[in-house]
């Protein structure tokens, strides 16, 4: 049920995107005053297919928005706890701080012969 749901929720976002791109803006009539666009829209009368489309974008619209809410809902309902719970469990910072104490890392001596000397001080000139 949820796949079918998904695919129909996908198809209706696809739709409702080429539907709204096929629309004009506000100053896309501008033309139209001046003598521009009178015969051409007669298919769909004085209007042109703005009411049709608008219906179709509020329709699409409402079955967008319904598809959203279903999914939610099944998702709430299937889900058995939170993301987290997948998680690989991780160590303790107690243990973990007592397993890095006991590793004791040796550390060079100054007395001891493969130490590097130490680079002289340059003299001061006088």
């Amino acid at each position: 049920m949820t796949t079918i749901l998904t695919v129909g929720h996908i198809s209706v976002c696809l739709f409702l995107i080429i539907i709204v791109l096929l629309q004009h803006g506000k100053g896309a009539d501008a033309g139209a005053a001046f003598g521009g666009g009178g015969s051409s829209q007669s298919l769909f009368g004085s209007e042109g297919p703005v009411p049709l489309l608008n219906k179709i974008t509020t329709f699409s619209a409402i079955i967008f928005m319904l598809t959203s809410v279903t999914l939610a809902y099944f998702s709430s309902t299937s889900s058995t706890g939170s993301v987290m719970s997948s998680m690989p469990q991780t160590v303790n910072v107690e243990e973990k701080a007592k397993s890095t104490a006991e590793k004791v890392i040796p550390m060079p001596t100054a007395a001891s012969d493969d130490a590097a000397p130490a680079p002289e001080a340059p003299k001061a000139k006088e």
